[in-house]
């Protein structure tokens, strides 16, 4: 690449303009999230069903094992990657937009289209996760003063007995600390690296950026996200169904909101 090319270049990644939104725009969000949803129902239910159906595999998988103690840490990983497993519903939308016509396998279509840098975005998050549960391990090491607990009851014997009050609090303590870390890079990062050629840092720095601006409105974004993920999660995988298309279509609104549109 040459030295105009690459100038001219980063004057575009330095030209992204943040909107600032309103604490009623979360909401409007989700109306037209769930309009897209509605529009592309044949294709957006089938991803969430998709979503449904691997998570209970995956759990499955881990229950057979005997590994039910790491389901928790599953749901929490689940959270982190969030951002990336909607990639496909950001792309239904982008079309709905532009009034083409729909298909199956748009997560592939949206991977495709810029892979190496959304790679760098998945890279982030995974090591997030992994710090997540590294931590954990050497806080219970430190913190977590009884017998080591059977494997089949490790979390509610150390998360909800109460008798482990200090380890308990600094995993959470932690966990939330991370949690708004990779909110921070991938709120916004995702579809704008589906949407435009930037690199994956341009993304993530615009992102932070778009946080910080709009603080109020994006805690009050990620408070509903956590909702509904939430309760999709708690009906067995079952509401994921509904809630991850909604929430998935409704990130493309909140990224066209808060970062205009290209000239």
């Amino acid at each position: 690449m040459t030295e105009t090319a690459v100038a001219e270049q980063q004057a575009r990644q330095e030209a992204i303009r943040i909107n600032r939104v309103s604490l009623d725009q979360p909401w409007e969000w989700l109306d037209k999230g769930w309009h897209d949803m509605i529009r592309a129902r044949k294709y957006s239910l089938t991803y969430g069903a998709v979503i449904v159906l691997l998570s209970g595999l995956i759990t499955l998988g881990f229950v057979n094992e005997g590994l039910t103690f790491m389901v928790p840490f599953l749901i929490a990983g689940f959270y982190l990657l969030a951002p990336i497993i909607g990639l496909g519903l950001y792309q239904m939308s982008a079309h709905l937009e532009r009034g083409e016509k729909l298909h199956f396998c748009h997560f592939l279509e949206a991977w495709k289209g810029n892979q190496a840098q959304l790679g760098v975005i998945t890279a982030g998050l995974l090591i997030i996760m992994q710090l997540w549960m590294m931590s954990n391990f050497v806080l219970f090491a430190l913190l977590y003063t009884g017998m080591h607990p059977p494997l089949e009851n490790f979390f509610s014997t150390v998360f909800l007995s109460g008798q482990n009050n200090i380890f308990a609090l600094a995993s959470i303590s932690v966990g939330f600390v991370l949690a708004w870390v990779a909110y921070a890079i991938s709120a916004i990062s995702v579809p704008m690296l589906m949407d435009r050629d930037v690199d994956g840092f341009t993304a993530i720095r615009t992102s932070v950026r778009a946080i910080i601006e709009n603080w109020q409105a994006m805690t009050l974004w990620a408070g509903l996200i956590v909702l509904f993920i939430a309760l999709g999660l708690m009906s067995f995988y079952i509401g994921l169904f509904i809630a991850m298309p909604l929430v998935g279509h409704a990130t493309w609104h909140a990224y066209r909101d808060i970062v205009p549109q290209e000239d």
